[in-house]
């Protein structure tokens, strides 16, 4: 769009946003959900449980609406247009300053987000933290006080993890990755794969765009982007991987919900779970590579034809610590997450202001992944999700990998040849018990009980480390 309209499509953005609040938060909305809910709790007035029986999807959508409607109106309709307007303007300014380096130019706007976004906590009310508030919108009912233990943990198993991998004699050929690779035929190569995981070009599309995602208008219009560099067609590729797994989660909504808070992925833990699944689980499996190697090998002879599908898989599961966050490995991921979480979290209890950031980045950069970015654009300018006012998004990321981990490990239980079938080009099982434990049911459980539902068991970080391990001992001969 032209960058000269910005201001008025944040005008105009805004006002929607605003026209969206007020009816949702209307006085007939109010007295539709308090003929059959405790407006108070959310209960249904019948004083039966909001899970099960045969009224189960009618009680979920009580209960989701309720929760709906309950945090719109926790916000002044004013608020929502100038939070909309000050972010629309915001990710304007982030292009501009992440293009020139220029952190200082971004200072201003990410100030007054973040000013902003405290006014918004205090809007929502006193329980928990701050924070609590604000991840409450993109992970329900997940804590501060649930997360710092789980994440301390996580780091404190990871970084020796990486230490060993680091220290170990093997060393995959980085530079086998890096060559020339023309972008039709990367695209030509990605929609291959969305198109044997089940991606349904009939309901969807792959577009090219600067920074990788997913949009959906509806479970048969959910359209994908992916990124192109001909020195790299893993970003591309994995990229392709990933908003797929995003891409099926959004085609196997229920169509018959559409509109209503059914119709919706339960959490953005979730949604993550099922980009990381494909992308990681799958993508990077060794299962995976002995169907697609000889087909990437054709498309691209030159830089494959003489190379062996184990040189090539130590390649692509290359652990190496990266400044920038999309381009990181399984291992040092969620350090990179960890970082923002903690920022964000010393922001929200002001422990540290805006203007830090940059020397904050810098020295955890140092302390958990041992590397130092020399500029902004490689560190706190990376990221376009501060500018977005997406302040306690980022612990979705490593909830989704480790969400990811217990739901793979529970398909392969239900499908013991998951394996074979996908070394042999058939993703098919793998879709189909997704669409069946995990999209068909939109919010009508909330992410913890889907995990219990599915897994029998609460959300644990030992699958994720275990899988860590087992794979990367394998690989770096640990």
């Amino acid at each position: 769009m032209p960058a000269g309209g910005g201001e008025a499509r944040a005008d105009q953005l805004a006002t929607l946003q605003g026209l969206a609040h007020e009816r949702l938060t209307s006085p007939e909305t109010a007295a539709l959900l308090a003929r059959w809910v405790d407006m108070s709790t959310g209960l249904p007035l019948d004083g039966t449980s909001a899970e099960g029986g045969e009224d189960e999807f009618a009680r979920a959508l009580l209960r989701e609406t309720w929760r709906d409607y309950t945090k719109a109106s926790q916000l002044p309709n004013d608020f929502v247009m100038r939070l909309g307007k000050t972010c629309s303007l915001a990710q304007q300014a982030w292009v501009e300053a992440k293009r020139h380096d220029d952190f200082l130019a971004f200072l201003p706007h990410l100030t007054q987000i973040v000013s902003l976004k405290k006014e918004e906590a205090a809007y929502r009310g006193t329980a928990g933290t701050a924070y609590d508030r604000l991840l409450d919108i993109y992970e329900p009912n997940a804590t501060e006080a649930q997360l710092t233990p789980l994440f301390d943990e996580l780091k404190r198993r990871l970084i020796p993890l990486l230490h060993r991998i680091l220290s170990s004699s093997v060393k995959p050929d980085e530079h086998l990755l890096r060559q020339q690779y023309a972008a039709e035929r990367q695209l030509t190569f990605g929609k291959m794969v969305l198109a044997a995981m089940g991606y349904d070009f009939d309901r969807g599309r792959l577009d090219v765009s600067a920074h990788p995602f997913t949009t959906s208008l509806h479970p048969t219009d959910v359209r994908v982007t992916t990124r192109v560099s001909e020195e790299d067609f893993t970003g591309s590729l994995f990229s392709c991987i990933h908003e797929g797994g995003h891409g099926l989660y959004d085609q196997g909504l229920p169509k018959a919900f559409y509109g209503t808070p059914l119709g919706e992925a339960v959490s953005l833990g979730i949604h993550e779970s099922q980009s990381r699944l494909w992308e990681n689980l799958v993508g990077l499996s060794l299962a995976f590579w002995e169907h697609f190697y000889p087909l990437l090998q054709k498309t691209f002879p030159d830089q494959f034809s003489g190379v062996p599908l184990k040189t090539f898989y130590g390649a692509v599961n290359l652990v190496k610590p990266s400044f920038i966050r999309v381009d990181a490995d399984e291992v040092t991921y969620n350090l990179h997450i960890l970082l923002r979480f903690e920022i964000e979290r010393d922001i929200m209890e002001n422990r540290v202001q805006p203007e830090d950031l940059p020397e904050i980045w810098r020295d955890k950069m140092k302390a958990y992944l041992g590397i130092v970015p020399a500029t902004d654009r490689e560190g706190v300018l990376q990221d376009v999700h501060w500018s977005l006012g997406a302040i306690g998004y980022f612990p979705t990321y490593t909830l989704g990998n480790l969400y990811s981990v217990q739901f793979f490990n529970c398909a392969k239980e239900d499908v013991p040849d998951m394996p074979k079938l996908i070394a042999a080009g058939n993703f098919t099982p793998v879709k189909i018990w997704l669409n069946e434990h995990i999209h068909r049911w939109g919010r009508t459980f909330t992410a913890n009980s889907l995990v219990a539902r599915v897994t029998g068991k609460p959300l644990s970080l030992d699958p994720f480390m275990a899988y860590l391990e087992a794979k990367y001992g394998d690989l770096y001969h640990l």
